[in-house]
């Protein structure tokens, strides 16, 4: 078995099809693999008609506020057509574009236009700040994203507008109600302490989530083997996935991650009973 749990398409802040999708994940000789965008489900439908012998999980990646930082949930085995989920994407994205709109707004005040022209014309459902990173190259306003970000689109930034999208409650809830499980995603990569990991994690629990991403992308072994240990403490299964984005970025690639090692397996996601069902 052979599985990548989270992945993008354009349809959020991935710059490939599904289709193309599916044929790397068929290159990679993938057994499993789940479409996550962000606040958006609509690739899934065309995914799961053209699957072939690779198994589709339905999948999808919240934004949610802890507190007032944003974590992003994962949700596997979900329901596309439950009316809980339905509703909570058709308010994040509206809310994705309220905040584009306030960045187009700070844009034109410094003499930037055109930026919501260009979120329309791109085949993405849900708006990113990754795509307006874009446009800022695009128009040669930075010279990469991560300038852009830095100086423009972070908390610090020329144009920032803070995100408003549901509380760590609400997304974990909609993803229970459309019979998934709910799955912290990419838990290192957060800047917060030891301690403060671990108070996300008890509150995600107790909110119903059940599993936390063990490996991904780049992901350094410390950090693996301080995760294993913390879904261990805390009861929690281990998904893994590339959160593969673009084929252009050759550090990742659909089905490219560190596998779990030996003790963590026993805690591995395709142990939950929703796996079989």
């Amino acid at each position: 078995m052979k599985v990548d749990l989270h992945c993008h398409s354009h349809f959020s802040d991935g710059t490939q099809s599904p289709s193309f999708l599916l044929q790397r994940a068929t290159e990679n000789k993938l057994t499993h693999l789940a479409l996550t965008d962000h606040d958006c489900i609509d690739g899934l439908e065309s995914l799961q008609r053209d699957a072939g012998d690779i198994t589709i999980i339905n999948g999808v990646e919240l934004s949610c506020l802890w507190g007032t930082m944003e974590i992003h949930i994962v949700g596997l085995f979900i329901d596309p057509t439950s009316d809980h989920i339905e509703k909570l994407l058709a308010a994040q994205q509206a809310q994705r574009e309220n905040r584009a709109q306030a960045i187009d707004r700070n844009l034109q005040k410094i003499g930037i236009h055109g930026l919501m022209s260009y979120l329309q014309s791109l085949p993405c459902t849900a708006y990113t700040r990754s795509h307006i990173a874009d446009f800022l190259v695009q128009e040669k306003i930075c010279k990469n994203k991560q300038k852009a970000f830095k100086t423009h689109l972070g908390k610090r930034g020329r144009v920032y507008a803070a995100a408003n999208c549901c509380t760590l409650n609400e997304g974990v809830a909609a993803i229970l109600d459309a019979s998934g499980i709910a799955v912290v995603a990419h838990p290192g990569r957060y800047s917060l302490s030891k301690t403060k990991l671990s108070s996300l994690l008890d509150d995600f629990k107790a909110c119903g989530g059940e599993a936390i991403e063990g490996s991904y992308s780049n992901i350094d072994p410390t950090t693996k083997a301080y995760l294993s240990r913390l879904a261990e403490e805390k009861s929690l299964y281990l998904s893994v996935g590339s959160d593969f984005h673009d084929a252009a970025a050759t550090w990742t690639d659909i089905g490219k991650f560190p596998a779990l090692d030996q003790q963590a397996i026993k805690n591995a996601i395709w142990l939950h009973p929703k796996w079989h069902s």
